[in-house]
Order: C-alpha cells, then sequence, then structure tokens
C-alpha cells in the first residue's frame, strides 16, 4: 500500500512539474510574439511618415544654359507628416552635369508641416538639347525620393543688327545709328552693356549705354549719335548676362564718308543785283531740291565781300522739301569777280550745314550813280565752308546738282535796276543817246541846213 502511494505521488508530481514548464513555454511564447509585432509596427510607421515628404518646389537660375554655363538647382521639400523626418545626402545624376561638391553631407531634419530647400551647383557641358537629371536626398528609415529635373542647354546668343543708319556719313556731323539687340534665348538676358569702340576719328554719343533686362523672344533698339571724322569701321561691343554667367558679342558698323542722299539741297535761283555808289544789294531765291527739310537756314556774303548796311545776313528759317524762301543782302566790295554768297542750315537732328556759292558780278555792271541798267548771266560755283559738311567733303548741298557735289555750274542771272526787266531798262539810255547824236549832227550841219532852206525859200 505505501509502494502505490509512492508511486502514486511521483506521478502526480511530474504532471505538476510538467504543467507549470508548459506555462512558462507559453509565456515566453506569447511574449517574443507580442514584441515581434510591436516592432514590426513601429518600422511601418516610419516608412509611412517618409512617405509624406514631396518635393513642393524646384527653381532654376535661368530656363536654358549655354554650353560650359555654371547653374544652380534650388528644390523645396515639404514635411506633411506629424513627425520631423531626417534627410540626409541630396544630389543631382545626369551624364549632362558636373555636380559641384555641396555641404549636406550629414543629417537634417524637416519638422512636421515644415519645409527645406537645397541648393546644388553645377556645370553644363554639351550637345545643346534638352535632359532630364535626378534628383535624389535619402531619407531616416524610409526610402529615397527621386524627382526629375530638366535641365535645357542652347547656344543661341543675343544678336544685333544696325536696323537705321544714313545712306553715308557726312565728316564732322553727328548722324543717328540705330542698333537692334534680338533676344532669340527662351530666358530673359540682363545687364546688357553696349560700348561704341572705334579709332579717334569717330566720337559716339553715349559712349556706353546700359539695357538693364531683354526678355524672351524680344528686343529693344538703342540710338548712337556717331561724328565721324574720317572712313573707319566702328564696333559695337556688347556683353550680357545669363544668370551668373557673362557672354560678349559684337556688331561692326563701316564708316563710310560720302553723299547723304536723303540730305537737303539748296538751290540758288533769281538773283538780282543793284548799286548805288559803293553799296550793293542782291536778292534771290533759295529751293530745297532735296528730300529732307532745312532748318533755321541764314544768308550771308563772305569775303572778299563786307556784309554791311540793311541785311547783313537773313535768315529765311525753314525750308521744306520742295519749297523756297526769298532773300536779301546788303554789302560792299572792291571786287566783284567773286562775291561768296554762304548758306548754312541745320537738319532735324540740329547738325550744322553750310554751303558757299561763288557769284562773278564783275561783267557789266554799271558804276554811275543810281541803278544800274545792263544785264548779264553770272556763273556761279559750289565751295566748301572750312570744317563743315558741303561740297566735296561728303556733305549735304553740293552746287545745284544735288548733295554733297562740287562741280560748277551755269545759273542765268539779270543784274538790273530793280527786279531785273530785261533790254526795255536800256530804252532810255538809248533815247538820250540818239538824241544828244542828233543834237551834235545837227549843230555841226546847221549851216548847210540854213542854206539849203533859203534856197527852197
Amino acid at each position: 500500500m505505501k509502494l502505490k502511494w509512492s508511486i502514486f505521488s511521483c506521478i502526480l508530481l511530474l504532471m505538476m512539474v510538467s504543467a507549470a514548464y508548459a506555462d512558462d513555454t507559453s509565456s515566453d511564447t506569447t511574449s517574443s510574439t507580442s514584441s515581434s509585432t510591436s516592432s514590426t509596427s513601429t518600422s511601418s510607421t516610419a516608412i509611412d511618415e517618409a512617405a509624406l515628404v514631396y518635393v513642393s518646389n524646384v527653381t532654376m537660375d535661368t530656363p536654358a544654359y549655354f554650353p560650359g554655363d555654371y547653374g544652380t538647382l534650388t528644390v523645396t521639400l515639404t514635411n506633411s507628416a506629424t513627425t520631423a523626418i531626417g534627410l540626409s545626402h541630396p544630389d543631382l545624376i545626369s551624364s549632362h552635369l558636373i555636380v559641384q561638391e555641396n555641404d549636406w553631407e550629414g543629417m537634417s531634419y524637416v519638422g512636421a508641416g515644415s519645409t527645406v530647400s537645397y541648393s546644388i551647383r553645377f556645370q553644363v557641358k554639351p550637345p545643346d538639347g534638352c535632359y532630364y537629371a535626378l534628383f535624389t536626398i535619402n531619407t531616416q528609415n524610409g526610402n529615397p525620393i527621386d524627382y526629375p529635373v530638366k535641365i535645357d542647354i542652347s547656344s543661341n546668343s543675343l544678336t544685333g543688327a544696325i536696323t537705321s543708319k544714313p545712306t553715308s556719313f557726312a565728316p564732322e556731323a553727328e548722324q543717328n545709328v540705330t542698333l537692334t539687340l534680338m533676344n532669340t534665348r527662351d530666358g530673359e538676358i540682363d545687364n546688357v552693356m553696349i560700348t561704341p569702340v572705334g579709332s579717334s576719328s569717330i566720337d559716339a554719343d553715349p559712349s556706353t549705354e546700359l539695357v538693364p533686362s531683354i526678355g524672351p523672344s524680344s528686343s529693344t533698339d538703342v540710338t548712337f549719335g556717331i561724328t565721324p571724322h574720317e572712313a573707319s569701321n566702328l564696333t559695337f561691343n556688347i556683353s550680357y548676362q545669363n544668370s551668373e554667367n557673362i557672354h560678349y558679342t559684337d556688331v561692326v558698323l563701316p564708316i563710310n564718308i560720302g553723299q547723304d542722299k536723303t540730305a537737303a539741297v539748296p538751290v540758288l535761283n533769281d538773283v538780282a543785283l543793284t548799286t548805288s555808289s559803293a553799296d550793293y544789294d542782291i536778292t534771290g531765291d533759295i529751293s530745297n531740291a532735296g528730300i529732307t527739310d532745312a532748318y533755321g537756314v541764314i544768308v550771308t556774303v563772305g569775303s572778299p565781300a563786307t556784309a554791311m548796311g540793311t541785311y547783313p545776313e537773313y535768315a529765311i528759317g525753314s525750308i521744306a522739301s520742295d519749297d523756297s524762301g526769298s532773300f536779301e543782302l546788303t554789302f560792299t566790295a572792291n571786287d566783284l569777280s567773286a562775291v561768296p554768297v554762304i548758306i548754312s542750315w541745320k537738319d532735324a537732328d540740329g547738325n550744322d550745314y553750310s554751303l558757299t556759292k561763288t557769284l562773278d558780278l564783275s561783267t557789266n555792271v554799271g558804276t554811275g550813280s543810281g541803278t544800274t541798267s545792263r544785264s548779264t548771266k553770272t556763273s556761279t560755283s559750289s565751295t566748301d565752308s572750312m570744317g563743315v559738311p558741303g561740297g566735296m567733303s561728303g556733305g549735304p548741298g553740293g552746287d545745284m546738282g544735288g548733295p554733297g557735289g562740287s562741280s560748277s555750274s551755269s545759273v542765268t542771272s539779270l543784274f538790273t535796276g530793280g527786279s531785273g526787266a530785261g533790254i526795255s531798262s536800256f530804252y532810255p539810255i538809248i533815247g538820250a543817246a540818239i538824241a544828244l547824236i542828233v543834237g551834235i549832227v545837227l549843230w555841226k550841219k546847221r549851216k548847210w541846213i540854213t542854206s539849203k532852206l533859203k534856197k527852197q525859200q
């Protein structure tokens, strides 16, 4: 009986130990399963939070780069999660870019609902074209963020052209030249600096011109006043910025000295001379045979004649193209073989011009008292005034024929008393001479005539 009880007690003890061991094993398994589940949940949450960081803005310093240009890409990321997210190692990947080293090597954090921006410097490589670079950045406990960025590479440059200039330049006279600048690029260019450069024989006003910006596919005009002293080349040096990069281009303008086909052309007409003692008076008309108007027209005489009296110089004012104006001059002269008539005027830009027409008045000019009654044809010639455009110097207003000419031409003029009445003004003198001759003949033949009369009686 004691043996059975002992066996029963051993079996009961073994059952209790087995039950206790099984309970411990179950507890350990439950704890391990719970811990694994918690770890998995935390990792999944971190990945989900990182996925809520996104690229909210991308900017580049210019829409298009020249090959070899430097540029900057700025990428802004926004964290829409409820916790801060760690970001590291931003980079820009492209075979067409040389990416510069950046300062974003460590981990940076963007708070919940906040933004962070990264700037990456690079240099573009040829050839021209439109390419895509990949912006990438790592996230803490999450997947990397990747974003494609468009890179446009173009060699199209700023183009300059002379769009307005004289057909030829008159020496010592300022004439306008218009330079048109055309931006053929997709982006704006800035700080366009134009500097006319030439020899000392050319003056330009202004000496430098700045255009702050020219928009994409746009143009702008810049006007310079050019005063040449001799034929030469004028070069417009142009510099401009594409983002931070400076580029250059040139436009060459040949300066040709010659006739200005659009200039005013003064023509002297209907000249009449009267004289009393040592004083002379010239009247006439000046017609503008040119294409443009002549402004501030003034007429006077030059040496050896001396302007004096009532009209030493005469201001006609403006003479429109195909119009004319009258003048009157009073002067003295010891020699009428060369009386220069000086015509000066301005163009629409205020440039001064001068033309000298020399009259030969020495032929058949009466010297008695009163008004001369003789008429003659007077030859005129055109000469330059010193240092002023005209004649052979290339300025407007050559002699009677066109701008800048220097050939002499014949002008038919009547130098008479009053308005030039022709031969009829000689009738009183002719009548007086005939009467005088008849009187002398009658006086010398008075005896013969008397004797004839007595015989008839």
